[in-house]
């Protein structure tokens, strides 16, 4: 089952043609992240205070805009854990109109990062994480062949 949210397109998502401005659906991509750690009980904050991490931000994103979306649009957002490696793990996402549409496909790698306080850091994923996640999430996902 994937890990779902909603997003409610604001008018200042949009560009001057009135569609959402691409970089946005990055940030929506960054929400659904947020709420796909929610729902294993670890929110950003809680996940800094336990692990000592800085975050997990994206090292690698690509997406592909198939349908736009305009202000006021709802935006269902699917997020599957694909992939889990050491320190890093690929996440696919799909933004959905109402009405079923795939509008945008994405897909990351973030990197679970701490830092000596000088610099930043890869650090391996801790176990309890990894057993969470692929209990909750991991899934097959052919990316290049998502089927609207």
């Amino acid at each position: 089952m994937p890990n779902r949210i909603e997003i409610e397109v604001s008018w200042g998502d949009c560009d001057p043609a009135g569609i959402v401005f691409y970089p946005n659906y990055f940030a929506y991509f960054n929400r659904a992240t947020d709420a796909l750690f929610a729902s294993i009980d670890l929110p950003l904050r809680k996940a800094m205070e336990r692990y000592g991490i800085v975050g997990w931000p994206m090292v690698d994103t690509r997406a592909r805009f198939l349908k736009p979306s305009s202000f006021g649009d709802i935006l269902r957002i699917e997020t599957h854990v694909a992939e889990l490696r050491r320190s890093s793990f690929t996440l696919c996402h799909w933004a959905f109109h109402a009405d079923g549409a795939l509008a945008v496909e994405g897909h990351d790698i973030r990197v679970w990062t701490g830092s000596d306080g000088e610099r930043l850091a890869s650090r391996e994923i801790p176990t309890e994480v990894r057993a969470l996640l692929v209990g909750h999430q991991l899934q097959t996902v052919d990316f290049a062949n998502i089927v609207n």
